[in-house]
């Protein structure tokens, strides 16, 4: 469901899926080829959301931002999801920049201002503290998380198969 907040209604690009339950609220855009997967929550109320191209976003995961300051456009936290990203299921995406090509497992919560690297993992239910920046290639894990080692080559080519497979499973539901 898309739903216009203040004068902001959601920008939807070619071919996107937005799952029953889905709930896409205010300044939000999504790029072409993107998923929005069952009782997910994207709620861009007071900044912005943007979603790059081929990009999933899984069951029950909530994205938001962090509120602009009164008179200052350019406050506050936007939240920035790059391209040929998976989000797991149930994570929390709060007002942070996830870069082209990165996988954030399952019940993950990235929080205020943190930046996750281009091709880069972020294991199942880690929790990315406010401002914590990672480099691109890192393998993230663990409550705080913590930057484990450089991911393998192999592993960078697995995060990128995932967003190609999301993609032909959302035209899948697209087409039925």
């Amino acid at each position: 469901m898309l739903i216009k907040f203040k004068n902001h209604t959601p920008e939807i690009g070619k071919n996107v899926l937005l799952c029953e339950g889905a709930k896409v609220i205010g300044e939000v855009f999504l790029d072409d080829d993107v998923s929005i997967w069952y009782n997910c929550v994207l709620r861009g109320d007071v900044n912005y959301i943007r979603i790059g191209k081929n990009t999933n976003i899984q069951d029950l995961s909530m994205v938001h931002v962090w509120h602009r300051e009164a008179g200052n456009p350019d406050s506050g936290y936007p939240t920035i999801i790059g391209e040929n990203v998976t989000i797991g299921h149930s994570c929390i995406i709060h007002a942070c920049h996830i870069h082209d090509n990165c996988l954030i497992g399952m019940g993950s919560i990235i929080m205020d201002g943190a930046e996750i690297g281009r091709d880069s993992i972020v294991g199942a239910g880690a929790v990315v503290t406010k401002g914590k920046k990672f480099p691109p290639k890192s393998l993230i894990l663990g409550n705080p998380a913590k930057f484990i080692r450089e991911l393998k080559p192999e592993e960078i080519e697995e995060i990128a198969n995932s967003a190609t497979r999301y993609v032909a499973f959302k035209n899948e539901f697209l087409a039925n």
